[in-house]
């Protein structure tokens, strides 16, 4: 009896240490890499929101990974608009991406490229650095880079500048909390524009946390909308009939992230974006600082910039340079014609801002984004001069920019932001036309076959209603 009593004894002791030993060797089943670790997407109306943390390896490879079929499909009609537009192929990208701009970019934006590059590969999308960095740089390399080489090499320009967006800061006695109010809304070609459409708050290890709209596969928000937690809230609008670029210098697309990152003030934005300035993107910036409620429209060209401030006042964009020296010397904009896009809409903005005097609000800015009057000649659109631009309803074209009659163009969504909503990491965002007019292709290309070019590469642009998003959001 004994004997058996210390053989059970022994075989439990046994068990207990096998068991034991298992519970020491065994470990949970990681569901989540660690470079993902924080980080996560949802959908809501049109948007793609996106939680982004840590170090620039890790918010670029998770950026990469969230985001993987979205940088596949923009890359997708990319390359074959690109070639459209401006007689290139994706190669001259790639390379201009190597040659030119990577070497002018920080290490932790290099790393987070990489990151991006990473990312996307490990869920299965087949890209690398130079498709990447041709991405980030969508605007100035086909519109800045591009017209200087055809210069350079003796040869008429085939591409010029853009002239995007309409935009709007406002402070004190303009506003009903005499807070900052700002608006934007993005215009672009519908192709790209039906992608612009991801909301990036990001959490870096260094710097402030952000909260912008943006691209797939792009660290900046490039339409440059956003804010950030020390309280500096960014616009612009594109400088349209710009001339100059510098190769040299450090590519625009990597200073604006860095700006919107690491600027505490409307100084450190000014500084940071004057640092390596290559000419890039040449944009009025509407900024502002809601610690203080100073608004500032600072012009940025290549040789001429200009910074004008006030805590009682506004400014607007619509594509006109400001100062006089910056238009005279570095663009080819024509003042004379009052009829065109740019001083139409900048002559609506005026009217429609004075008429709101003391009483703006985010929501009269969400009112003015959706705008469709025609100023110049005093009717309704929307059309190329409306706020709300639906360039596709105009046999005028925007010429300036290269977009012809009826081109498949305009506001392809817009942003709002005040103080109180900046102090809380929060904006609101509309994506498609905010005046409520739906972009149906199908039924575009029937009307206008001479862009039947773009049948597999456009889609449908639904006016989506406006949403608030704001940093932490979970949907």
């Amino acid at each position: 009896m004994k004997h058996r009593l210390l053989l059970m004894l022994g075989l439990i002791a046994a068990a207990l240490s096998i068991t034991a030993l298992g519970l020491a060797q065994w470990k949970p089943t990681v569901s989540e890499d660690d470079r993902l670790k924080g980080s996560y997407r949802f959908e809501q109306n049109g948007w793609i929101y996106v939680h982004l943390e840590g170090s620039p390896e890790q918010i670029g490879y998770q950026h990469g990974k969230l985001l993987a079929k979205e940088i596949e499909d923009l890359l997708r009609v990319t390359k074959p608009f690109l070639q459209h537009e401006t007689k290139r192929d994706w190669n001259f990208y790639r390379k201009a991406s190597q040659d030119v701009l990577w070497p002018k970019i920080d290490s932790e934006y290099q790393r987070e490229l990489d990151g991006i590059v990473k990312g996307a590969n490990d869920a299965g999308v087949k890209v690398d650095r130079w498709d990447i960095v041709g991405l980030n740089a969508l605007e100035e390399l086909p519109y800045y880079y591009l017209p200087w080489l055809d210069k350079q090499q003796g040869r008429i320009p085939t591409t010029h500048s853009p002239g995007n967006c309409s935009a709007i800061v406002a402070t004190g006695s303009y506003t009903k909390d005499h807070r900052i109010v700002m608006g934007h809304n993005t215009w672009t070609n519908y192709i790209i524009g039906e992608r612009w459409n991801i909301i990036f708050d990001i959490k870096p290890r260094s710097g402030n946390r952000i909260l912008m709209d943006g691209l797939p596969g792009v660290i900046a928000s490039n339409d440059d909308f956003g804010i950030n937690s020390a309280g500096i809230m960014i616009t612009e609008t594109t400088i349209t009939g710009f001339t100059l670029f510098d190769p040299a210098g450090k590519p625009e697309f990597y200073r604006a992230r860095k700006a919107m990152q690491y600027s505490n003030s409307i100084d450190d934005y000014v500084r940071i974006m004057l640092d390596g300035n290559n000419g890039g993107y040449a944009n009025d910036w509407l900024l502002g600082d809601n610690k203080t409620g100073e608004i500032a429209l600072f012009e940025l060209g290549l040789k001429e910039h200009s910074v004008r401030r006030t805590n009682d006042g506004y400014y607007v964009g619509s594509n006109f340079p400001v100062d006089q020296k910056l238009a005279t010397i570095e663009t080819n904009f024509d003042f004379s014609n009052r009829g065109g896009s740019p001083l139409a809409r900048k002559a609506r903005w005026e009217t429609l801002v004075e008429k709101s005097k003391n009483e703006i609000t985010v929501e009269t800015v969400k009112q003015m984004e959706g705008d469709t009057y025609d100023a110049f000649e005093n009717r309704q659109g929307p059309n190329e001069r409306s706020l709300c631009g639906c360039v596709e309803r105009s046999a005028r074209g925007i010429p300036e920019w290269d977009w012809g009659k009826f081109f498949p163009g305009g506001t392809v969504q817009a942003k709002a932001v005040d103080g109180q909503m900046a102090s809380r990491m929060q904006i609101w965002a509309a994506m498609g036309h905010p005046c409520g007019v739906g972009f149906v292709a199908a039924t575009f290309l029937k009307a206008h076959p001479e862009y039947g070019w773009t049948k597999d590469i456009m889609r449908d642009m639904p006016s989506q209603p406006w949403t608030i998003f704001n940093s932490g959001m979970r949907r």
